[in-house]
C-alpha cells in the first residue's frame, strides 16, 4: 500500500502543480463537468418521505399511538441539511492538508484525490469519471464514497476493482474530537529546530534576537572551543591548495551534545505526543537525514520510502521506534543545524589566522605534540 500511496500521491501532486494543462488542446476545447449534484441527489428523495411522515402524524396513521418513531425521523431529517453542511466543511478542511508543500506522500492516496475533486481540479471532474456520493443513513449519520478512475486497488488475481474512499460524519467527528487528524500536516522541521538553537544554551544572549532567532553573526560560545593545556587554542590544519594551510577552531561536540540534550529531549517528547505527526516528520525529513538544502531543492522533500514509518501499521510507534527517532532527530539537528557555527570557523587570535606553509605548520604541530605529552 505505502508504494502505491507514494506513486499516486506524487503523480497527482506533479499534475495539480503542472501548467501543462493549459496547453492541452482537447482539455480546452472539451466541457468539462464538476457540478457533482451531490446534496440534490441526496436530498431529493427525502422530500416525498418527509411528506409521508408528515401526513402519517397528521393522520394519526403512526406506528405508535404516540408517533414517537415518525417524530424522531422528521428531526433527523430536518437536522440532516446542517450536519451535511458541517460534515463537508470539516472533510474539506482535514483534506486541505494534502496541499502542504512537505505532505508526506505516504499518507492515502485516497486523501488528496478527493480533495482535487472538491476543489474542481482538471481531470477530476464527473466528464473523467469522477462521482461524489452523499448517503444518509437511517440512523441519522451521513456518509461520503468518491469514486473514480484513480480509486482502485488489484485483487487477489491481480485485476483492477473499484476501490472507492468512504467516510462517515461520525467517524470523522470522533477523529476531531479526540484530536486526531484525518490527514496529518507534516511538522515544519526547520522552523522548530532555528527555534531549538536559541533554545539549548550554547549561544551568548546576545545572539538570540527577540523573535528568537539567531543573529546572522552568532557564534558558539568560547568554553565550547577546544584548548590546549596552556590555554591556548587547539587547531585544526585544514588543506587550501598550494601548499599552504589555515587554522580552523575545534568544538568540544561531547560537551554541545551534553548541552543541548535535555532541550532536544524535550523538543521530541512535544512531536512524540502526536505519533501521527512525528511518523510524517521521520517519512519526509528525519529518517533519510538529508540536508536542509537538499529538501528543499527537491519537487517533493525527502521521503524515506523503504524506511518509512505507515500510519496503518506503525501506529502507535513501539519504544525501538521512538528511540530510533529521538537518535535521528539529534543526528539531524546536529548534522544541519549545529555543523555550519562548527565548521572552518577562523580563529579569533589574529596571527593565528594567517596562511602558512603547509608542511611546516604540520612538522610544527608535531613536535609540539612530542613535548606536551614528553615523549
Amino acid at each position: 500500500m505505502e508504494n502505491e500511496n507514494i506513486t499516486k500521491n506524487l503523480f497527482m501532486k506533479q499534475f495539480n502543480q503542472s501548467d501543462s494543462i493549459a496547453y492541452n488542446e482537447q482539455f480546452l476545447s472539451g466541457a468539462s463537468d464538476y457540478n457533482f449534484n451531490t446534496f440534490n441527489e441526496a436530498y431529493e428523495p427525502t422530500v416525498k418521505v418527509y411528506a409521508q411522515l408528515k401526513t402519517a402524524i397528521n393522520s394519526n396513521k403512526c406506528t405508535t399511538p404516540d408517533c414517537e418513531i415518525e417524530k424522531y425521523q422528521i428531526k433527523l431529517l430536518e437536522e440532516a441539511p446542517a450536519k451535511s453542511l458541517q460534515f463537508i466543511q470539516n472533510l474539506t478542511g482535514e483534506l486541505a492538508v494534502s496541499l502542504e508543500s512537505n505532505y508526506d506522500v505516504n499518507n492515502n492516496y485516497k486523501f488528496l484525490a478527493a480533495n482535487s475533486i472538491l476543489n474542481d481540479y482538471p481531470g477530476f471532474s464527473k466528464t473523467d469519471g469522477y462521482t461524489v456520493n452523499l448517503t444518509l443513513l437511517t440512523d441519522g449519520s451521513q456518509r461520503l464514497e468518491f469514486n473514480g478512475p484513480i480509486f482502485t486497488a488489484k485483487d487477489i488475481f491481480n485485476n483492477i476493482v473499484p476501490n472507492p474512499f468512504v467516510i462517515t460524519d461520525v467517524s470523522l467527528n470522533a477523529l476531531l474530537g479526540s484530536n486526531t487528524s484525518l490527514v496529518v500536516s507534516t511538522p515544519d522541521i526547520n522552523k522548530e529546530m532555528l527555534a531549538l538553537l536559541t533554545e539549548v544554551g550554547i549561544f551568548a544572549m546576545e545572539d538570540v534576537l527577540e523573535n528568537k532567532t539567531l543573529k546572522p553573526t552568532a557564534k558558539i560560545k568560547e568554553e565550547f572551543i577546544l584548548k590546549n593545556p596552556d590555554g591556548t587554542y587547539d587547531y585544526e590544519i585544514i588543506d587550501i591548495g598550494n601548499g599552504k594551510g589555515r587554522n580552523v577552531l575545534k568544538y568540544d561536540l561531547d560537551k554541545i551534545e551534553k548541552k543541548a540534550n535535555p532541550f532536544i529531549n524535550a523538543e521530541v517528547a512535544g512531536l512524540l505526543s502526536s505519533e501521527q505527526a512525528a511518523v510524517a516528520a521521520w517519512n519526509v525529513y528525519i529518517a533519510e537525514g538529508t540536508s536542509v538544502e537538499e529538501d528543499d531543492q527537491m519537487v517533493q522533500n525527502a521521503n524515506a520510502a523503504s524506511k518509512s514509518w505507515s500510519y496503518e501499521k506503525d501506529l502507535p510507534l513501539s519504544q525501538d521506534k521512538k528511540v530510533l527517532f529521538e537518535t535521528k532527530y539529534k543526528e539531524y539537528f546536529m548534522n544541519n543545524y549545529i555543523k555550519q557555527f562548527i565548521t572552518n570557523k577562523f580563529p579569533t587570535v589574529e596571527k593565528d589566522a594567517a596562511v602558512f606553509d603547509l608542511a611546516e605548520a604540520k612538522k610544527a604541530k608535531a613536535q609540539k605534540f612530542i613535548d606536551d605529552n614528553k615523549l
